[in-house]
């Protein structure tokens, strides 16, 4: 039989359990808008005036394929020379390319740094910057045909960006005027869990990897090597100390309110009252 005695101790032992479950509940972690905030500096008056690089103008290397476009008087010539443009191939389609899965032939340029086009031949390439190639190229089409206008492009530039940013994927690098600012951009931007004080930044050069890191809370990115990108970039973006589980994108499955997250914490001590109440009564 239970006495009253033996029946207050064992309800005191539930009390002392659900005070446990409530102490050690660990409180969601919060993230202060100074560790979210980009670019921040000492002071903050306005207009602020910051040191920029830069950027390298990249020139064409053997294995580059390059868009040539030219434009002239003659019909006939024109589909001639556009042929490699308008006609596609199949490709593998990256994340961020923009249209279907493929791509204009374009010009090849061989491991000897020479590029092949109708009318004129081959024509070496390798060590120019895309405005020097124009001007080669024209001067040598108006050998052919009248008031050539020849514009010149990369085809196979681009970069790859992984880890906390809205979409991971390799997309077509335009110019050399594309910033780390513009990739995150381009990427959906980074989330709330992204180390913004450490992107990580792989480059190939002179035949090796090159890392570096990019600090997005300091205006001190503006003037970082790695400010704009160059052909083959890798950026990754590495999770803070706060993400423990992988995350449900808030485009399928909004954040839980504040009152949902806490509501094992205000059951436990609703328990603990009415356990209380039923002790002492």
């Amino acid at each position: 039989m239970i006495t009253p005695k033996t029946k207050n101790y064992f309800s005191l032992f539930i009390v002392l359990l659900a005070l446990y479950q409530l102490t050690s509940c660990t409180p969601i972690p919060r993230v202060s808008s100074a560790k979210l905030a980009y670019f921040q500096a000492d002071s903050a008056a306005f207009p602020a005036f910051i040191d920029t690089q830069i950027p390298q103008v990249s020139k064409i290397q053997p294995n580059d394929i390059l868009a040539i476009i030219v434009s002239s008087l003659n019909k006939e010539s024109n589909e001639i020379l556009n042929f490699a443009n308008v006609n596609t191939l199949p490709v593998s389609v990256f994340s961020g390319n923009v249209g279907g899965g493929s791509q204009p032939l374009g010009f090849p340029v061989d491991s000897s740094g020479f590029v092949s086009i109708p009318l004129i031949g081959k024509i070496p390439v390798a060590g120019l910057t895309l405005q020097k190639a124009e001007e080669k190229i024209r001067t040598e089409l108006e050998k052919s045909i009248k008031e050539p206008v020849v514009n010149v492009r990369f085809m196979n530039h681009k970069f790859s960006i992984l880890g906390e940013v809205g979409g991971v994927g390799t997309y077509n690098l335009l110019d050399d005027r594309t910033t780390i600012i513009d990739a995150l951009a381009i990427a959906g931007d980074l989330t709330v869990f992204a180390k913004r004080d450490s992107i990580l930044v792989i480059r190939q050069a002179e035949g090796k990897r090159e890392m570096g890191l990019v600090n997005l809370q300091n205006r001190s990115v503006f003037t970082s090597p790695y400010f704009y990108l160059k052909n083959g970039d890798i950026i990754y973006v590495e999770p803070n100390k706060n993400k423990v589980l992988p995350e449900i994108p808030y485009e399928t499955q909004p954040p839980p309110s504040l009152a949902l997250q806490r509501a094992p914490l205000y059951l436990s001590l609703l328990s603990v009252l009415v356990l209380l109440a039923t002790i002492f009564r």
